[in-house]
């Protein structure tokens, strides 16, 4: 027999399959899971490899003791189980041979990289098959998307994924995202924006496959609103920015941004939360403009810290150049917080310009400037109806628990349809 696929039923088991997990930056994934568990799936969590970052949030620590790392079971286990796979379902392995290289062909040099991923793979489906799941889901678009539509050609469970971006729009062809799109069960997107980038690269007879499932807040912690706090001395708003320090969250232009307004706002702060790349190259451009009392750098903080950091602002920042639908800007206005940011990717769907906060042309340190004069000469009444309009659109739009219930009936629909269907072939294998 060379494989076999799980069967529908109240009782669904989900692996979730991800390149590293947990990482600080992730606790959407986090959140999902745990509105999938209350609503009574069984979930296993398999990760390629484990998170160099340190892990501060002890949520991320108890996930990373639920999780298996593949790459943790060693060389002899890991050929051990494609020496499996080779004896137990020989025609399998050689259409997943065939599909790690046909993917492999679609960005130079990466053929290796995808008979690498085929090994991982041969493991993931020995795991899968142990936990009797009957579907697995992976986020994002790229390596872990590519393991489960191994494991699927092997002859284990079909399979969804979640795309973010805005690395799978960048790049689809070099991610072979037409093929895993083709392959998979179904496909979601965060936000409707994504959602028609996804579908530029299907059939149009295949768009409705393509799903929108937001990703989530908990709504019991984020009651109300918090308070707004005092300005700080001096005059002018109290900023913050959370994200990873990367190229496409645009942060660098931030620098520039508080120094041309210090003399109209003395008392502007900008709080910096989070790390990577370019912290460098940020401190060094704080010192080059003399913000060290202006602009403080805190690394990645626990999940409780961000929040503190939120209620300790007037106003998140986001000046980001490419995105998908973050998950900061819902945490920002879950806290009540006007929003100032970019008028990209699924970001308008959420902050209304003028309402909830304020939209500018992604990269545009003139603008910015001009929406940080505006929440600074805005009543606090003003600001304090902003924040409950923000509140009050992402609970609207983003309770977890109502998004993890649209996805597990996608799970158990695509389960259920496949199994009365005799798992039929969606490409040719």
């Amino acid at each position: 027999m060379e494989g076999r696929r799980g069967n529908g039923g109240d009782d669904v088991k989900i692996a979730y399959i991800l390149n590293t997990y947990p990482q600080p930056s992730q606790s959407f994934i986090r959140r999902e899971l745990k509105g999938l568990e209350r609503l009574g799936h069984d979930i296993t969590r398999i990760a390629m490899r484990r998170s160099a970052l340190p892990l501060v949030d002890p949520a991320d620590r108890a996930e990373e003791a639920r999780t298996r790392h593949v790459l943790e079971a060693g060389g002899p286990a890991l050929l051990g189980a494609v020496l499996r796979c080779l004896a137990t379902r020989p025609g399998a392995f050689a259409r997943a041979l065939r599909l790690a290289l046909r993917m492999g062909a679609a960005a130079p040099r990466a053929r290796l990289r995808h008979l690498i991923y085929l090994v991982e793979a041969c493991q993931v489906l020995r795991l899968v098959e142990a936990a009797g799941c009957a579907h697995m889901h992976a986020h994002f678009g790229t390596n872990a998307a590519a393991v489960a539509a191994l494991v699927d050609a092997l002859g284990g469970p079909g399979y969804s994924f979640t795309v973010h971006g805005p690395e799978e729009f960048d790049a689809p062809k070099a991610l072979s995202l037409p093929l895993k799109m083709a392959r998979a069960r179904f496909v979601v997107a965060v936000s409707s924006f994504g959602r028609s980038q996804l579908c530029r690269w299907l059939p149009h007879e295949q768009w409705e496959r393509v799903k929108v499932v937001h990703c989530g807040i908990d709504p019991a912690d984020f009651p109300a609103p918090a308070p707004l706090p005092a300005p700080p001395p001096g005059g002018g708003v109290s900023l913050v920015t959370i994200g990873r320090l990367s190229e496409q969250k645009g942060q660098l232009i931030l620098p520039p941004v508080i120094a041309a307004l210090r003399a109209r706002l003395p008392g502007l702060r900008l709080t910096i939360v989070g790390d990577g790349d370019l912290r460098r190259p940020l401190e060094a451009r704080i010192a080059e403009l003399g913000l060290a009392g202006s602009v403080t750098l805190t690394g990645w903080l626990a999940e409780r810290e961000v929040r503190a950091a939120l209620r300790e602002a007037q106003a998140l920042i986001l000046p980001s150049f490419a995105e998908g639908l973050p998950m900061v800007v819902m945490e920002a206005m879950a806290s009540g917080r006007p929003v100032i940011a970019t008028h990209i990717a699924g970001i308008p769907e959420l902050v209304e310009d003028g309402v909830t906060g304020w939209l500018v042309p992604a990269g545009d340190g003139a603008a910015l400037e001009e929406a940080v004069i505006a929440l600074a000469t805005a009543t606090p009444a003003e600001r304090a109806e902003m924040g409950r309009a923000a509140w009050q659109r992402v609970m609207a739009r983003h309770d977890m628990y109502r998004e993890a219930g649209r996805l597990a009936r996608l799970f158990d629909e695509a389960v259920t349809a496949e199994s009365r269907e005799e798992a039929p072939e969606r490409v040719p294998r």
